[in-house]
């Protein structure tokens, strides 16, 4: 299992939290959304159709994982989840931010 399939299913399990148990229905719908995209992205550029492509997907995943460090910043603040939750789920997404920035610049190097 990749990293971004494993955050996906620590995201889903966020969000099934959220619900039943803070009952939060908005934000929990915008880290789910973001949060899963983050993989599904990546999981489109492995079929990309050219650099270009792979390297379009995996923008698009990066913008993602930043939207999702967003919403977990908001949900923190709004004491939805805890400063350790917080602190883990952070530090997931922080890595895979670094990973995809590391693999962008390689690819957009390899091209020009």
């Amino acid at each position: 299992m990749s990293k971004t399939d494993a955050f996906g299913d620590r995201i889903l399990k966020l969000y099934q939290y959220l619900i039943k148990e803070k009952q939060e229905f908005v934000l929990s719908k915008q880290i789910l959304r973001s949060g899963t995209s983050i993989g599904a992205n990546t999981a489109e550029a492995r079929n990309a159709q050219g650099e270009k492509d792979f390297i379009n997907k995996l923008n698009i995943a990066l913008k993602e994982a930043d939207e999702t460090e967003y919403w977990l910043r908001k949900l923190q603040s709004g004491e939805y989840i805890t400063a350790c939750q917080y602190e883990s789920m952070y530090n997931d997404n922080e890595e895979i931010i670094k990973i995809l920035t590391k693999i962008i610049k390689t690819m957009k190097q390899k091209i020009l």
